[in-house]
């Protein structure tokens, strides 16, 4: 293999992947600049030596295709994509193929939102269908997620019988940002940028979780019409504003390519000021029967050019470096630069990510430093240009927020502080001690905890345990019955097992099956407090990470600060397992399927109260699963493995 055929297999590889990253994962690992560059590399390649052409190249295909996970929709009318530009030059060579064709043409130019390309249909004037793009023939069936968009009309203001039209469901970045808030205070990955939100969002499973992401749309193109005839673009995006769609905004008719070039550069000035992402301009042929006339190819339409804005890049100084504690405790580097302009805004602080990235940068303070923003909402640093310092910046030992000695996990990126009362991470702790399968405080929702810690009654975890009933009866939306409810069941939640008290503690990797393990191995909080991390390794299904976990956690003065507090407050620090007789003595169980006589919780206290335990996997030291109805993959891999599996009946005999 020679080099150029060996450099194309390479590309497409690369393009394949990141393109099923980006439309398939919504998870891009690359920049869309670096991506349109290598497709760029890739295209003139084939031009230049068709003899390694291919059919399946990236560069015959629209990205994406349909998610398996919906039903799929065959487009009538192919949703294409759009040939790139870069540069001026290129939108001139642009006309002149339009004007090879036709003698002259008028030109819509309008903004190229960054989201999800999807289709509505309408028959009678009302929403039949809702598709995503896919591979531009296939689609998948997303309508129940689309009909949870406000600004998308159920009903059109005229009832043509049947109309198709094509728009961009995005996220503005307003939305975009009380998003990620969320996912950060639930210990979730975070999506990187707008766009990837509003794809995952719209590919959720449950419409409900989709109606509180605040996803919009922009409708900008007709794809089929019945009832009405149109001519133009122009004239069909403002027919489309009368039938009630939300269109591309500040679409504009110009007469020849520099006005039109003129448009994209003033998009493109305006685009920092925005509350959605735009990524591009799009410069369209405005009369239909031209349209016919230029026709498409295999991918693109001749008769339309996306200008793609590069990532504007520019050097400055770094002034500092802050270092913030996120709600999960992650502490998260900033550089604070010297004011410069970029990309339609003044940019004074950039991401620095991590240590890693700092060390691999060789940043720090003092040094002339080129910045991007390049899709992402906060700018980052690239490179250093001018070195003024000693090596790279380093983290802190202590956290800024609390004082508490911060850790990095092995083969983690992350640095954090694993101070339970650490003020930076309040809300986010109390909201997981307060949850069901932790302390289950009925009541203390994440909304009414916010509202309690503003009002100052919660600044540590255990204020919770001396909220006063007036104060709360006399918060707006309270009401005495409403205070009465949420002190009983902070009462009630006292009398928890030990395993949901070490659960709502928070401790990193440590989940509610592990927690449990916990309580059920030491009886105590104060015996657990005194466990070596050998000592915790004897726990069948505990590796180093979690015992280490537990033990730099208890290390910590304020976690033993809480638990003292707890106590004086009269929360249970004693196991409540009370073995009958140990018959499943070191026998493990898995529950697979649904069970007719236990709900899945009563069959593990019973095998616990037996001295037995419960996994949630299937391995070699399974020793019996028991299955009920419908049971899935658990039972298969039992099966394989050869592990005893026994009936619900089989089950109740070894219980009598």
């Amino acid at each position: 293999m020679n080099d150029v055929e060996k450099r194309i297999n390479d590309l497409r590889a690369q393009l394949k992947y990141h393109s099923d990253r980006y439309y398939n994962d919504d998870a891009p690992e690359i920049e869309d600049y670096e991506y349109d560059m290598m497709m760029r590399e890739l295209k003139a390649l084939e031009d230049k030596y068709p003899e390694y052409d291919s059919v399946d190249s990236p560069t015959k295909r629209v990205g994406g295709k349909a998610d398996n996970s919906f039903e799929s929709v065959e487009h009538t009318v192919r949703m294409e994509s759009l040939q790139d530009a870069f540069s001026k030059e290129e939108i001139l060579d642009f006309d002149k193929r339009v004007k090879e064709s036709v003698s002259s043409a008028n030109y819509v130019v309008e903004p190229k939102i960054d989201g999800l390309s999807v289709s509505l249909e309408y028959v009678n004037g009302e929403f039949f269908r809702g598709s995503t793009r896919g591979d531009g023939n296939t689609g998948e069936d997303v309508s129940g997620n689309l009909r949870v968009i406000r600004n998308i009309p159920l009903k059109l203001n005229k009832a043509l019988p049947y109309i198709e039209v094509r728009g961009e469901v995005y996220m503005p970045k307003k939305s975009f940002e009380r998003v990620v808030d969320r996912q950060l205070l639930n210990d979730e990955k975070p999506f990187k940028n707008p766009r990837n939100a509003a794809a995952g969002s719209l590919r959720q499973k449950d419409s409900k979780v989709a109606a509180t992401r605040g996803l919009d749309i922009f409708v900008f193109n007709v794809q089929q019409i019945e009832g009405y005839e149109l001519t133009s673009h122009k004239q069909s995006l403002d027919f489309l504003k009368e039938l009630g769609f939300n269109t591309i905004p500040f679409y504009e008719r110009v007469s020849g390519i520099e006005e039109a070039f003129k448009c994209v550069e003033a998009i493109g000035e305006k685009r920092g000021e925005l509350e959605f992402d735009i990524d591009g301009a799009v410069i369209k042929v405005d009369d239909f029967s031209q349209r016919e006339i230029l026709g498409s190819t295999a991918k693109f339409p001749k008769w339309a050019v996306a200008f793609k804005y590069p990532p504007e890049e520019k050097q400055t100084k770094l002034l500092d470096i802050e270092i913030a504690v996120g709600r999960t405790g992650v502490l998260t580097p900033t550089a604070v630069l010297e004011s410069v302009h970029l990309a339609g805004t003044t940019v004074s602080r950039a991401t620095l990510h991590n240590q890693d990235f700092i060390n691999e940068k060789n940043v720090n303070i003092g040094d002339i430093v080129t910045v991007r923003k390049a899709g992402d909402i906060i700018p980052e640093v690239l490179c250093v240009n001018e070195k003024h310092s000693q090596g790279a910046f380093i983290y802190p030992d202590i956290c800024p927020s609390c004082g508490e000695r911060v850790v990095r996990e092995e083969g983690e990126a992350a640095i954090r502080c694993i101070n339970p009362e650490c003020p930076a991470q309040l809300l986010r702790n109390l909201i997981h001690f307060c949850s069901r399968d932790a302390m289950d405080i009925e009541g203390l929702g994440p909304s009414i905890i916010e509202t309690f810690v503003n009002e100052g009654m919660i600044k540590k975890t255990s204020d919770i345990y001396h909220l006063d009933k007036e104060r709360i009866a006399a918060l707006e939306g309270f009401k005495e019955t409403s205070a009465n409810n949420i002190i009983n069941s902070v009462e009630k939640s006292k009398q928890n097992d030990l395993g949901k008290l070490i659960f709502a503690l928070g401790i990193r990797h440590i989940g509610e099956k592990a927690a449990k393990l916990l309580s059920n191995e030491f009886k105590t909080i104060d015996a657990l407090i005194q466990a070596s991390e050998e000592d915790i390794l004897n726990i069948e299904g505990y590796g180093a990470v979690m015992a280490k976990a537990v033990v730099d956690f208890f290390k910590t003065e304020s976690a033993a600060e809480l638990i003292e507090e707890l106590k004086s407050a009269g929360v249970n620090t004693k196991s409540k397992t009370v073995i009958k007789d140990n018959r499943f003595e070191g026998k493990t169980f898995v529950l697979t399927g649904t069970l007719e006589s236990f709900k899945r919780s009563e069959a593990s206290k019973i095998i616990e109260g037996f001295g037995g335990k419960t996994s949630s996997s299937v391995s070699k030291k399974t020793d019996y699963v028991l299955a009920g109805e419908a049971s899935g993959s658990k039972l298969d891999k039992a099966n394989a493995l050869g592990v005893a599996v026994i009936s619900e009946d089989e089950f109740k005999e070894m219980i009598k």
